[in-house]
């Protein structure tokens, strides 16, 4: 039965063509995983700016509600009966309503962003594969090992 890894060009090909082909495919993944960091982050921080868009403008709304609530309710103290002061009640509850509903918007998509679940999964296989790789001891006498050191 042959090794599915060997192949009769393989055989053929030196120890530092193995080692750079090894090497140039360790950093194809290393690349690949970096991409992948990169894209799962760029759709998490697409989530992060909506929240927060959300956010600020549910802010602006609340603060614009402020002054015209406040003036709202001094008009309604003074007049005691339905006069101009119930239509700035009417506008600074708008204004807070709105906030309300995009408060709640924000919190759903914040609700939404999660870890780079696909890249940490693909870190830890690669990091198990290469736990289990254990480099081979040569012997003193191995006539490997004594080409390679004469030949550097």
């Amino acid at each position: 039965m042959s090794d599915p890894v060997r192949t009769a060009d393989s055989a053929d090909r030196s120890l530092g063509q193995l080692v750079a082909t090894a090497t140039a495919e360790m950093s194809a993944l290393m690349h690949d995983e970096i991409a992948l960091a990169k894209a799962e982050l760029r759709q998490d921080a697409k989530r992060v700016g909506i929240g927060g868009g959300a956010i600020g403008i549910a802010g602006v709304f609340a603060l614009f509600s402020l002054p015209v609530l406040s003036l709202a309710a001094a008009y309604g103290i003074h007049n005691l009966g339905l006069g101009l002061a119930w239509s700035f009640l009417i506008v600074g509850g708008a204004f807070l309503l709105l906030a309300g509903l995009l408060a709640l918007l924000a919190v759903r998509k914040f609700k939404k962003v999660k870890p780079p679940e696909k890249t940490i999964a693909s870190a830890k296989q690669t990091a198990a594969v290469l736990q289990s790789v254990k480099p081979h001891p040569r012997q003193v006498g191995d006539k490997a090992a004594v080409v390679a050191r004469s030949s550097t």
